[in-house]
């Protein structure tokens, strides 16, 4: 009798995965009738014969077995086949070719059987799960989801949403200063779901491009709206960020509706990403205008553009050129994300100064190592006066030089102007 109970048990717990794991009580007791069916078919080699009854209301089950009427002396197969003698222990009526349907007692098929159907069940309910998880959360890809932190690894956090399913935020990831704690609340937009050997593994991001995005659109009514559109982003994620936008009703002003009253839509932006500093700017087709905005606040005075190689020389007055740049290059290096353009800057020189005569820089070998000569060469940079006029910090990272190497270049090419 312990058998039995411990049987239709079983409908009991599908009823509480229901409310834990969210799968509807249809597709439980669908598989509970397939798990009971696989059982069966193990046993006698097939189920055809056999209608299985589950009942969710009353949390029970039955199990009919039909079989044909056969003479005696014909039984061959007592799964498929009952004789005449036992048939009519049951009616007796029946005549051999009509069909006897009896119910099985389940428990009678063993302890064996019971533990196997366990495990069947156990295997499609967790099948049951993935697929659940997965559907779920493949059309969430690119939708922010809020999870708990639940335990702190160094390559990654493990999250929790509110249902209890796992959440993966790697350290890739990761804004560089965001800590937590076990039992804070996280929000990041959802980047892909692997599903490799039906594993599902949900995949979160908060220094993803879409995440910003993202937030923009619940800050700012008019983009949700679609009276503005997010053109372009460009992130270093926790340092800075661009965002082109623009309007197509000329009454709506894109910048400052992104902005806020005294900045009052972009601050909770900027906090949730760890106060980094976004820089909103009007988009517009024109890629040489476009490339003015990008390096806002600084003020270009001309741009010279390589189209074919996706080049963009820009000159601007000496004090604005350490604004393009901007703090270790990241003003420069966004613009040139945003636009997809590399751009150099230049001082612009006076005409004074443009008047005197220039010197190729292969003039200098008695003095500069070749190496040097050809590193800086290979920035585009042939002249002494154009050397000059580039960044040094440009001269630094591009060339691949040692800041002394470059300060000791500069030193010499200036000295041959002052003679």
């Amino acid at each position: 009798m312990a058998k039995k109970e411990e049987t239709v048990s079983l409908v009991d717990t599908f009823s509480e995965f229901k409310e834990l794991k969210n799968i509807d009580r249809t597709t439980l007791v669908s598989v509970l009738e397939e798990s009971f069916r696989s059982v069966i078919a193990k046993m006698f080699g097939t189920d055809e014969n056999y209608d299985v009854i589950v009942n969710p209301d009353k949390g029970d089950f039955e199990i009919w077995r039909n079989r044909e009427v056969v003479a005696d002396d014909e039984l061959t197969n007592p799964n498929m086949q009952i004789s005449l003698s036992e048939a009519r222990k049951i009616d007796a009526s029946y005549e051999v070719g009509e069909e006897v349907t009896d119910e099985v007692i389940f428990e009678k098929f063993g302890r064996r059987a019971i533990l196997n159907l366990r495990q069947t069940l156990a295997s499609k309910v967790l099948e049951l799960e993935k697929d659940s998880l997965y559907n779920k959360y493949i059309d969430k890809v690119g939708t922010i989801v809020s999870a708990e932190v639940y335990q702190i690894w160094k390559k990654e956090i493990l999250l929790l949403d509110d249902e209890g399913n796992e959440l993966l935020l790697p350290k890739l990831e990761q804004i560089p200063s965001d800590f937590y704690r076990k039992g804070e609340t996280v929000r990041a937009v959802v980047a892909r779901v692997d599903n490799k050997n039906n594993n599902p593994k949900i995949i979160l991001s908060r220094t993803s491009p879409v995440f910003l995005q993202r937030l923009f659109e619940q800050e700012v009514p008019e983009i949700n709206d679609g009276l503005i559109t997010i053109k372009k982003i460009a992130r270093i994620p926790g340092e800075r960020a661009k965002i082109a936008v623009e309007s197509y009703d000329e009454r709506i002003d894109p910048v400052g509706a992104c902005v806020g009253v005294k900045g009052s839509r972009i601050h909770g932006i900027v906090r949730e990403l760890r106060n980094e500093n976004i820089d909103v700017i009007n988009y517009t087709s024109n890629i040489q205008l476009f490339i003015q905005r990008a390096l806002s606040p600084a003020k270009v005075s001309s741009i010279v553009m390589h189209e074919e190689d996706r080049k963009a020389e820009v000159y601007l007055k000496p004090e604005e050129v350490s604004l393009a740049i901007g703090k270790n290059g990241l003003n420069i290096k966004l613009a040139s994300m945003l636009t997809e353009y590399t751009i150099d800057v230049y001082r612009e020189l006076d005409e004074e100064a443009a008047a005197d005569e220039d010197i190729y820089l292969d003039e200098f070998k008695d003095e500069i190592d070749e190496w040097v000569i050809n590193a800086i060469k290979g920035i585009g940079l042939e002249t002494a006066k154009s050397v000059l006029n580039a960044p040094r910090e440009m001269l630094i990272e591009q060339a691949d030089l040692e800041e002394n190497t470059v300060d000791d270049v500069l030193k010499i090419l200036k000295a041959e102007f002052e003679k």
